[in-house]
């Protein structure tokens, strides 16, 4: 008996390759989930770059005090 896996959005089957990599949505939809997935690389003042995914973190940062209002 094969084994059928199911996207979790749209309930297309998935390649066993695919899930065996942990992929749980069909090419389609992780396409589609992945555009949705916003950040930024932000260079920090005499450091290394940070990965920002929150726009709350982001304003604000290179200012001399850190406060944003």
């Amino acid at each position: 008996m094969k084994a059928v896996h199911l996207c979790r959005t749209c309930g297309d089957d998935i390649a066993p390759k695919r899930w065996a990599l942990g992929h749980k949505l069909c090419l389609t939809c992780g396409e589609e989930h992945a555009k949705q997935r916003k950040h930024t690389i932000v260079p920090m003042h005499k450091s290394n770059y940070m990965l920002i995914t929150d726009m709350d973190d982001l304003k604000g940062i290179n200012n001399k005090g850190g406060l944003h209002r």
